[in-house]
């Protein structure tokens, strides 16, 4: 027996929480039906606050996608209809833009749309492996199922997405600090002292006079040196969307020491996880590997996977052509070998996944562990020798008096 937590709602729409004992989820949820209760949420972890109330910063729909698909697969697995399901969905929906789209989806299902029909409308929501998952869980009659899946997999890419986006925030802040700290010394610090030593007849010191010539340079080409520098950030941007700039954008971050390790890894867990998915509810292999395309960030990667497409469909294999890329994890290629040969490739992608998963973690651990080190280190050189020369600008200073 283990104890779930739940959420779920009264007769009279009210929200009850708690926790309930039971062998597994799917029991839990008949429990409470059986209480009058409709489920929500029941799961093995208390929810910091279940509703689809979201995060200030960015992934707001990937959150939206995520608490739907979990809300959508409870109340399957309880044998409630997807009509009624997709109803209190919409109710527990605290953004009013995503309450709209589930709105849109159940007046397409009632209007005689599928389930996957519904969802490919709002394509800026639900990826193309989305829709396919759930076509074939219509097909198959295991709907249920398949949304378990789906938040599985849609809830494990979104904690790797956190991990990396939280590593990163620190030397992020660390270098805005220190930027910031670097401004005003040269903008509003170094000028005062510059004023003393141009009131006397005193000479500048060396360390001095070249802050003082980098403040002047800000004063005069600052606010031309921050428009071209946003310039280059559009001109960069238009760049990138351009199919082969996005190529070599990919190619220069895959190059990146540590930093291009952590990202093959975790497109590399990304395209496992998204395998598993989708083979393990009966998709084709190489439908599969096209649909999975759409979900790896790094075109590079993702181009590969049409080369192992084509070679999947002369016959080579999956882990042949997969190989000959070179551009995955050598590991990842083994376990496909083994994947094929025990015929269990929906378990090796899973294993993959989850092997990948950590390893990404591991390389965003270890690149943030380097990272902070020398942004300090090179921060403080520069703040450190700006300190010194002002020091030395302030004992000379104080030998005007002697």
């Amino acid at each position: 027996m283990s104890t779930f937590f739940y959420r779920a709602l009264a007769p009279d729409g009210k929200v009850q929480t708690g926790t309930l004992a039971s062998e597994d989820g799917r029991l839990a949820a008949r429990e409470l039906q059986r209480q009058g209760l409709t489920p929500v949420y029941v799961g093995t972890s208390k929810p910091a606050n279940w509703s689809f109330s979201l995060p200030k910063w960015g992934g707001r729909r990937l959150q939206d996608v995520l608490r739907f698909t979990e809300g959508t697969a409870t109340l399957l697995n309880a044998g409630v209809p997807i009509d009624r399901g997709l109803s209190i969905v919409g109710e527990m929906t605290e953004r009013p833009e995503f309450r709209t789209i589930v709105g849109e989806i159940l007046r397409s299902i009632r209007s005689g749309k599928s389930f996957a029909e519904s969802l490919a409308e709002h394509e800026e929501y639900f990826s193309e492996l989305y829709v396919s998952m759930i076509r074939a869980g219509e097909v198959s009659g295991s709907l249920a199922l398949v949304m378990d899946r789906l938040a599985a997999f849609e809830r494990a890419r979104d904690e790797l997405r956190r991990y990396i986006i939280s590593s990163l925030t620190y030397p992020a802040l660390l270098i805005l600090v220190a930027s910031g700290s670097i401004f005003v010394i040269l903008r509003y610090v170094v000028p005062r002292f510059a004023a003393a030593f141009q009131s006397s007849s005193i000479e500048m010191p060396l360390p001095m006079q070249v802050l003082m010539n980098v403040s002047e340079g800000i004063g005069t080409y600052g606010l031309p040196g921050i428009l071209i520098f946003l310039l280059a950030m559009v001109g960069l941007r238009i760049y990138i969307k351009n199919p082969q700039g996005r190529l070599k954008w990919d190619r220069l971050k895959l190059r990146v020491p540590l930093f291009g390790e952590a990202l093959r890894k975790a497109d590399t867990a990304r395209f496992a996880r998204a395998m598993a998915t989708l083979m393990g509810n009966g998709v084709p292999l190489v439908q599969s590997l096209t649909i999975t395309r759409g979900v790896l960030g790094n075109r590079i990667l993702a181009g590969a996977l049409d080369v192992i497409g084509q070679g999947v469909k002369r016959g080579e294999g999956l882990s042949t052509p997969f190989k000959k890329t070179g551009v995955f994890p050598t590991l990842a290629g083994h376990l496909l070998t083994v994947g094929e040969e025990t015929g269990h490739l929906d378990r090796m992608f899973d294993r993959m996944a989850d092997i990948y998963d950590k390893d990404a973690r591991e390389a965003v651990k270890r690149f943030t562990a380097l990272f902070e080190p020398i942004v300090i280190l090179i921060m403080g050189v520069v703040v450190g020798a700006m300190i010194l020369s002002i020091m030395l600008a302030i004992t000379s200073i104080n030998q005007i008096g002697l």
